[in-house]
């Protein structure tokens, strides 16, 4: 009987501690599932980005033009500021593009203009991205009196028109490339500080957040490395359709002369030629080329940006 007795209390004591390793295994499994899920997040979005055809295209395309800018001096055939041939000649087998009004290369300069052109298409998103997602982030998550300052300058950045104010800033400062940038980077922010303050309002509830807030730690550490990583989605969607903006704005700009000045080329000054009659209608190699570019490099980073509101939506 004691045999019997003692060997029912050991496999008791057995079943009991295989129980709780199991128990044990089970959270480790979880805990190391969730951490993986974490370091898979990037691969997925990336996996659902990389499904969309469209937005694959899209995005070999804009590298293609980013790597045309970066390689122009070795791909370029002729100096964009020299004159190098007769005056508006026709495309032929010497200039692919024909020449401008002082015999420039137009392909020469069509390919140094998208360095003017995606210089401040990306810096002046970079300027306007900071001050949005930090002012995003501090009203978001402070709320009250600084929620109620920080909208207030939003809406009033907001209720100018946006093209007109930079139109007379660049007037009054003096046009050129980084003048453009510079006004672009800071008076186009208040539409991302304003979606990171949705979503900062949101997350400040969760529950990791809560919890940060209660183990003590301060309102930096809590915004910018709890919340902040979550609101980069949205973040980088937003820059990549302000791309696309910042370089319609400064084609425009430098169409009506107060953009980037000549000689520097941007695509922008190069059709500003086709504010003639007998360019418009007569010389199409002048004017059409900057305008195909202008529209293939805002498509291409559009559809970039769909795709990547989609794959983190994981539409």
């Amino acid at each position: 009987m004691k045999e019997l007795f003692l060997m029912e209390l050991i496999g008791k004591k057995f079943n009991f501690v295989s129980k709780n390793k199991l128990k044990e295994l089970e959270q480790l499994s979880q805990v190391q599932g969730t951490d993986q899920n974490n370091d898979s997040y990037i691969k997925t979005v990336l996996k659902r980005f990389f499904k969309d055809k469209v937005a694959t295209v899209s995005l070999i395309i804009f590298l293609l033009i980013v790597l045309a800018a970066v390689l122009a001096p070795i791909i370029a055939p002729y100096s964009p500021s020299k004159s190098v041939g007769y005056f508006e000649a026709a495309p032929s087998g010497k200039f692919l593009l024909g020449t401008d009004d002082v015999g420039r290369d137009v392909l020469s300069r069509l390919i140094y203009g998208s360095q003017a052109s995606l210089t401040v298409g990306i810096l002046s998103v970079l300027i306007y991205a900071a001050i949005g997602t930090t002012l995003g982030l501090l009203s978001g998550f402070l709320g009250g009196f600084w929620d109620s300052v920080i909208m207030r300058i939003t809406d009033v950045f907001m209720s100018f028109p946006y093209f007109i104010v930079i139109l007379v800033v660049v007037s009054l400062i003096g046009p050129g490339l980084w003048t453009v940038t510079f006004a672009i980077g800071f008076l186009n922010w208040p539409v991302l500080c304003r979606l990171v303050r949705g979503e900062v309002m949101k997350l400040r509830k969760v529950d990791y957040v809560q919890a940060a807030v209660a183990s003590g730690y301060n309102t930096f550490q809590i915004t910018f490395k709890h919340i902040f990583p979550n609101t980069l989605g949205i973040i980088l969607v937003n820059m990549t359709f302000g791309i696309a903006t910042s370089i319609i704005t400064e084609a425009s700009l430098s169409f009506l002369g107060a953009g980037v000045q000549p000689p520097t080329p941007s695509w922008g000054n190069l059709m500003s030629d086709a504010q003639s009659i007998n360019v418009l209608a007569n010389e199409y190699w002048q004017w059409l080329p900057p305008g195909i570019m202008i529209l293939l490099a805002v498509l291409s980073i559009n559809f970039v940006g769909d795709g990547l509101r989609r794959a983190v939506e994981g539409k």
